[in-house]
Formats: C-alpha cells, structure tokens, sequence
C-alpha cells in the first residue's frame, strides 16, 4: 500500500466543505473554512493522523458564531509532506504564516492532541497580539515529551503505538504493511495500553480496524509516527518552558486518563498530575487558565462528542474579556 500526495487517486476523497490552500514559503497548507468573516476567528487544528475534515460537524456547529479555519498540517491531508521537518516548531512557524497571511486578524487557536500542542506552542511563541486564545483539547502536554519533569513520558504512554505504526508502515509509506500492523498491535503492545486506546478512541475495537487503513491515515505521514516516539518533534520544545512564556488565556479541557495500576502506562493523553502542572506554570505567567474535565470523553471529542465540544469552546471564546482565573 502506498499513500500520499504522490498517489493521490488512491489517498484522498471530497468532503464536505471545499479546500483551498496556502503558501506559507516552505510548505502548502491545505484548509477548508465555513462562516462569515465579519465573525472572529478560530483556527482549528487537528490531531496526529487526522485532517481538517473531523472538524466537519464541529465546524456546521460554530459557524453561525465564527469564522472557521480548520487546517491540515504538514504531513497530513492535502498538506506538503516534509521528511525529516516535523517539529512542534516548524508547524506553529507554519500557522504563523498561516494566521498573518490568510486570517489576517487575531484569533481563538483550539487544537486536538498534538495540534493541542501547537495551540500551546502559539500562545507562547506567535507575535504578540497574534492569539486571542488557545482551546487545548486533551493536549499531551509533558506526555509527549522524551523525559518530562513531572509524569510519564512519551515511552509510558503512546510512544510504543507510534513505533509500532512506523515500524509496520514506514517513512512517507514506504512499508505499506498495514495487514502486519494490524496482527502486531495484539503481540507487540502491552494489554494495558490496548485498553487504553479503545477508551480514548470511544471505540471497543480500539483505534484501528478493516482490511485497509482508515481514511485519516491514508492522510498521514507515518513519519510522524517517529518524530514523536524518537523524541525528534519535540527536542527543541521545552514543554515547561513553552508553558511559562504563554502570553495569552489558555483553557484546557481534559479527556479521559488513569493509570495503569501494573506497569504505570498512561492511559489517556495527560494525567492528572500533568494537568496541575500545567495549570501552575500557566497561571505563574499571569495569563488566564481554565480547566475542563471530560474523564468520559474520547481524546477526539471534537468529532465523537461535537455539541459538547462546541458549547464548551463558543462560551469559552465569548468570555475571554474576563480577566479572573476560572477554578477547576
């Protein structure tokens, strides 16, 4: 199986809202957007291996209040793939651009798991006056990281999935074993962690299933997969240190975690002791933190659970002019 923008016939499929794209100097970023531009306005940022398109119902929902961006990363969708450039640094460099040259306004950032991560990385390092706010929706945040200062790394928590995908599937697909994939989820990760994606996946079969990959990951650089369990994505992003230079309100809404009892994988995006400190280094820099828990919620609650998501965001965006710090 091969995927990607050079086979394209056998990767993409129209969706619901018609795409355009944006040259930022180095990579095409591809979007779609709904709603009127006298509206603010969001820029939504999907998940590792997923494209704009699982904001699809979320966006019909907040359409009448915003005006949406929903983008593809590089690496995904209709995005430039760029072997050996996925960072954290490159891609909030690449929604810079994106914001200055086609939003042109500021804006609410709200992003899914990794592009959770962007959304902080934004509200720490994008032009002053860039972000109004930034949405984290289950943002692995320490999590993600090689060796974290507090909680689990990358290596107790999802990290053995994603070598297990690059392993079976490849740089730029160039595997393309998604049967061999799908046989060694069962032999090669722990049980723990199988459970653990099922309940983030609000699926009982977990995150994967058929005789050929869903569509989202026919979307997806596998690279990715490696820059992130070899620690690559994340080395030149200090998730302390991006936390303590955030410059704009940020709420953080947090989906299913617990721990395995056995081994202390995390199962789920961020744990509990994660959260509180991010809440603390947030709240160090004087900026505003909110704090939702979802604990039933999927990881992708933008697209499993779409009217709670969006309530959640719209009456966050409409409050950001109150300067008090919200208890959790």
């Amino acid at each position: 199986m091969r995927y990607g923008p050079d086979n394209p016939d056998a990767t993409y499929v129209q969706h619901a809202y018609p795409e355009s794209t944006f040259d930022t100097g180095e990579v095409t970023l591809n979007y779609a957007t709904t709603g009127s531009a006298d509206n603010p306005a969001v820029v939504l940022i999907p998940a590792q291996a997923n494209s704009w398109w699982s904001y699809e119902t979320a966006m019909k929902l907040l359409a009448d209040e915003f005006e949406v961006f929903a983008v593809d990363l590089r690496g995904q969708g209709r995005s430039t793939w760029t072997p050996g450039r996925y960072t954290v640094d490159n891609m909030g460099n690449d929604l810079i651009r994106f914001i200055a040259g086609r939003v042109q306004r500021p804006v609410v950032v709200s992003g899914n798991s990794s592009g959770g991560l962007i959304a902080a990385w934004l509200s720490a390092y994008a032009p002053p006056g860039m972000i109004r706010g930034a949405y984290l929706e289950d943002a692995p945040l320490f999590s993600a990281e090689i060796r974290p200062p507090y909680g689990q790394g990358t290596s107790q928590a999802v990290g053995p999935m994603h070598r297990l995908m690059n392993k079976y599937l490849g740089d730029q697909w160039s595997i393309g074993d998604w049967q061999g994939f799908l046989e060694a989820l069962p032999r090669e990760l722990p049980p723990a962690l199988l459970r653990g994606l099922a309940a983030m996946s609000g699926r009982s079969g977990g995150y994967f299933g058929g005789t050929e990959p869903p569509q989202s990951m026919k979307e997806y650089d596998p690279e990715w997969a490696r820059a992130f369990c070899t620690g690559s994505a994340t080395a030149s992003c200090d998730h302390a240190r991006m936390l303590a230079a955030v410059k704009a309100p940020v709420m953080f809404a947090h989906h299913y975690r617990t721990v395995d009892e056995e081994t202390g994988t995390l199962l789920g995006a961020v744990s509990d002791l994660q959260a509180r400190h991010v809440r603390e280094l947030i709240t160090q820099t004087g900026q505003r933190f909110d704090y939702a828990s979802f604990p039933e919620a999927g990881h992708n609650m933008h697209s499993s659970g779409p009217q709670l998501y969006a309530d959640t965001l719209r009456d966050w965006a409409a409050s950001l002019d109150i300067k008090a710090v919200t208890p959790g």
